[in-house]
């Protein structure tokens, strides 16, 4: 039986995850041409220490904002009756520019999906990339990420919880056993 929780990466680890993440960004794209959106939530402050990352290697600050992607799921009233929307901040125009959408974890594909198609209402962007920071994979849809921290081979009973600085109070993703539905 396995011991849970398992960590998968440590705040150092989560670090040098972002640091890969940034690289390949900044070598893949033009970063006058960027925008970073952060999924609610635990994409925002990841794509904010994307973006302060790219500033600090390239001099440049990306535009970063936020987006909620509550009423895009195909699985909203699954989830609850009475869904709980976040504020979506664009306060910049994604016409003609590469958007990379910025999440915690790639499971499904169902997250990225309801991104793309929410997004899509803001404008048309040159192209969407995607860059998450654990791929655990068992996707349902047809969809990957561009850029990856770190892939993490789990069961469909485990679940990856990324803990952030910013909404956590630590830094620290670990594979636990998934909370039973009764």
């Amino acid at each position: 039986m396995a011991e849970y929780p398992k960590v998968v990466l440590t705040a150092d680890q989560m670090e040098s995850a972002l640091s890969l993440i940034t690289e390949g960004i900044i070598s893949n794209n033009s970063v006058n041409d960027l925008v970073l959106v952060g999924i609610h939530t635990g994409g925002v402050p990841l794509a904010q220490r994307i973006r302060d990352k790219i500033k600090g290697i390239t001099g440049v600050e990306v535009p970063c904002g936020v987006l909620d992607i509550t009423l895009y799921r195909d699985d909203w009233t699954r989830l609850s009756t009475q869904p709980i929307v976040k504020p979506t901040v664009l306060d910049f125009s994604i016409e003609d520019r590469v958007v990379i959408l910025v999440d915690d974890v790639i499971f499904t594909g169902r997250t990225t999906r309801a991104a793309m198609d929410a997004i899509m209402d803001f404008g048309r962007p040159m192209r969407l990339e995607t860059a998450v920071l654990v791929d655990r994979n068992h996707r349902e849809l047809p969809i990957s990420a561009n850029y990856v921290g770190r892939e993490v081979e789990t069961t469909l009973s485990e679940s990856v919880n990324v803990y952030l600085e910013e909404l956590a109070g630590r830094d620290e993703v670990l594979v636990e056993r998934a909370a039973t539905v009764q």
